[in-house]
């Protein structure tokens, strides 16, 4: 029979305090991310006010003098102050007179707002959801035909279950279903308006059900006088598989056609758009904003953290100075220590950022300097050891960081690599082989290109030994074809 009894352990045992959480939280976030983050917490926590001052180099403040009012903001106090105590009733009474008076005349300016620093930001958004998608190009065509109430339905319907790309990706029995009630219809009628209404809109080839509709569609616009037209439309019915393969005497014999109608069929075929659909509807222009700038200077390489990318947030010691030591007071009190914390988290990112980047930058001077071929070795724990933190640590400050280098935009975790041991004991980067790679591809004879062997033979003489399977590995993730379809591409273009 078990008794209860009282024992005394010893033991370590290592607790993450808020502080440490909000840290790492922070330290994790990329540069949208963290100004998003700090917009809702200046929405929650008064202790908090953004810095109004664009041209100053911190980016976090937390000052112990109070804000000094500009010359026009004192002077309109000092006017205020003068003027004599009006009764509450007369003062509500005067209030209600000028608001009436003043409304929808006069607007606030945006120097007047406490967010006037992000009008660029917001311009920008509004600018980027004023572009126009396929749907609404395609219902700005059907408002313009001459429908019936009925069939602008079903169109409607059809427009609806059109992709980006412009093929029609649900089935004609689907598409009736979501008009019952109010609609009842089946699968010819739908198919009847898909035909002769929206397949005949612009762009030619819109609302095609498979890749070989799309092109009879967009080659129905030609005259059929055309050379090569009445191959071409059998080649998009049935026979794109064959053209895709690049068969092209199997093509020729399973259409019994000469070589000049098979050569007209095949200019016309591929003079079609297979996605229709994103001529119009391309997509708003997606920017990565770097977070670090690295410059070459006469002493050397120079690392600068990218302050448009940092929150200028700082302490509200207005408020902070009001704070007494009275109970109702409490709420005031935890805010102040969640906005100290967050400032210092903000430290803790701001330099541990600038630590990472200096040391990635240090080692890897050789590739900034000769480019991706002299890309070293590098992982995380050679960074972690250098800067003195732990590996996780450098895992989430390289994770949706970008580095605007000489040689282009890169995201921090591009400059770590695993390495291939050389023949002579030093190391290569698997960043620096694929660089190899590809200047061997594209410095070879395009009549007799060079297979993953023999690439590999090439780089075992180099002193890096890589088998050919690597080498066929690291060819397909960067989309170079093998060597066999680059000497018929050869060939064809000859």
């Amino acid at each position: 029979m078990l008794k209860p009894s009282l024992q005394l352990k010893l033991g370590q045992q290592l607790t993450m305090t808020p502080q440490l959480q909000q840290a790492i939280r922070l330290l994790q976030l990329p540069a949208l991310e963290l100004q998003a983050h700090i917009r809702e917490l200046l929405e929650t926590n008064v202790m908090l006010e953004p810095t109004e001052d664009a041209e100053g180099t911190g980016t976090f403040e937390a000052t112990d003098s109070e804000t000094p009012l500009a010359a026009d903001q004192q002077h309109e106090l000092d006017r205020v102050r003068e003027q004599p105590e009006v009764p509450e009733r007369s003062r509500e009474e005067s209030t209600v007179e000028v608001v009436d008076e003043g409304w929808g005349e006069q607007s606030v300016g945006s120097s007047e707002t406490p967010w006037n620093n992000d009008d660029d930001e917001r311009q920008q958004e509004f600018a980027d959801a004023a572009g126009q998608s396929l749907q609404d190009h395609l219902l700005w065509q059907l408002e313009l035909a001459k429908l019936e109430p009925r069939e602008f339905a079903i169109a409607r319907a059809i427009v609806d279950a059109i992709s980006d790309d412009g093929y029609l990706t649900e089935p004609l029995d689907e598409i009736a279903n979501t008009l019952r009630p109010e609609i009842e219809c089946d699968a010819a009628e739908v198919e009847s308006v898909l035909v002769g209404g929206v397949q005949a809109l612009d762009p030619p080839g819109v609302g095609a059900r498979s890749v070989g509709e799309c092109i009879e569609l967009q080659l129905r616009q030609l005259d059929p006088a055309t050379p090569g037209f009445n191959t071409a439309i059998e080649i998009a019915r049935h026979h794109l598989e064959l053209v895709a393969e690049r068969e092209l005497s199997l093509l020729r014999r399973e259409l019994r056609a000469t070589e000049e109608e098979i050569a007209n069929a095949l200019a016309l075929v591929r003079s079609c758009h297979p996605r229709p659909g994103a001529t119009v509807s391309t997509g708003s222009a997606e920017y990565v904003v770097p977070d670090v700038f690295v410059r070459r200077t006469d002493h050397g390489w120079s690392v600068e953290i990218n302050s448009a990318t940092l929150p200028r947030v700082r302490l509200n010691n207005s408020y902070a100075s009001l704070i007494g030591r009275n109970a109702s007071h409490a709420t005031m009190r935890a805010q102040l220590q969640e906005a100290r914390w967050l400032l210092k988290s903000l430290e803790i990112r701001h330099e541990t950022l600038i630590k990472v980047a200096r040391s990635i930058v240090e080692r890897q001077q050789a590739f900034l300097e000769h480019g991706d071929e002299h890309m070293r070795p590098m992982i995380l724990k050679d960074i972690a050891e250098a800067v003195g933190m732990h590996e996780s640590t450098i895992s989430r400050v390289t994770s949706g960081k970008y580095m605007h280098t000489p040689r282009g935009v890169f995201e921090l975790r591009y400059f770590f690599s695993s390495q291939v041991e050389g023949a002579d004991g030093s190391g290569t980067s698997s960043t620096a082989i694929r660089a190899k790679i590809k200047k061997l591809v594209k410095e070879e004879d395009a009549e007799t290109p060079l297979s993953d062997g023999r690439i590999a033979e090439l780089l075992s003489g180099e002193g890096i030994p890589v088998a050919r399977r690597t080498v066929a590995k690291y060819r397909e993730a960067m989309g170079i074809a093998p060597s066999n379809e680059r000497r018929r591409a050869g060939l064809r273009q000859m």
